[in-house]
């Protein structure tokens, strides 16, 4: 199965490059996010959006060469329209945009804590969770992690705290403990830095967009920087292969 994430920024100019981009990748699944009711009549897909709120312009949107089963997203999700789950090819498939840090009563917390306990229950089907998480923002050479409850002293900060920090962790490192892979990190170790998201001209960034995988082995996993590059969109898509 090849799966292609993308954060697509919404961009409606650029809409027919992504999908030319897209198509020429030849994914089983595509998960995008950052759709908008504008850019959704364009998008020629399987499945759709969750309803918008007022207020609240972006959501998720799933495709697959197979037929999708759409399942009901985890209650305890603030925004809802953030999160989709379906069934392909009697594959779960969780495509997640997080809630930014900024996203007011706690939304990017409470979001990562009801995936993580979603997740983190058993299944009978391998699973995937792909999207833009919004973290973590360093990873170090031992597999471990900073999140964005951290300055960028590494120091935690006494307004976001260990809760935030707990959170943040959970999908990005908490899930390795009930046998979940970092479908990118698994094939690439952590000796090299990625930025699937970065400031103008390649500088700094995070690693936000990612395929975590359970029940599933990784064969390929590459970011598509020159998309990035090229202004199709402020992320870099990830495509990555997986056999079970």
């Amino acid at each position: 199965m090849r799966v292609i994430t993308w954060n697509v920024a919404g961009r409606v100019s650029r809409q027919p490059e992504q999908a030319q981009a897209i198509a020429a990748v030849g994914a089983d699944v595509v998960a995008l996010q950052e759709v908008t009711s504008r850019t959704l009549p364009l998008w020629r897909v399987l499945d759709g959006l969750p309803e918008m709120r007022r207020g609240r312009l972006l959501g998720v949107l799933t495709a697959s060469r197979h037929p999708l089963v759409r399942l009901p997203a985890p209650a305890d999700v603030p925004w809802p329209e953030r999160v989709l789950c379906c069934v392909a090819d009697d594959v779960e498939v969780v495509n997640l945009h997080s809630p930014i840090a900024p996203a007011p009563d706690l939304a990017k917390v409470r979001t990562h804590e009801a995936i993580a306990a979603y997740l983190a229950t058993g299944s009978d089907r391998p699973r995937i969770l792909c999207g833009d998480l919004n973290t973590p923002r360093r990873e170090l050479p031992d597999g471990d992690v900073l999140t964005f409850a951290h300055d960028s002293a590494g120091r935690l900060r006494p307004e976001r705290g260990e809760r935030w920090d707990r959170a943040e962790r959970a999908l990005v490192h908490g899930l390795r403990t009930h046998g979940w892979v970092d479908a990118f990190r698994a094939l690439h170790g952590y000796g090299e830095r990625q930025a699937s998201w970065t400031f103008a001209r390649d500088r700094g960034g995070w690693r936000l967009d990612h395929v975590l995988v359970h029940g599933l082995r990784p064969v390929a996993s590459a970011y598509a920087h020159d998309w990035r590059r090229a202004g199709l969109s402020d992320h870099s898509a990830l495509v990555a292969d997986l056999v079970r």
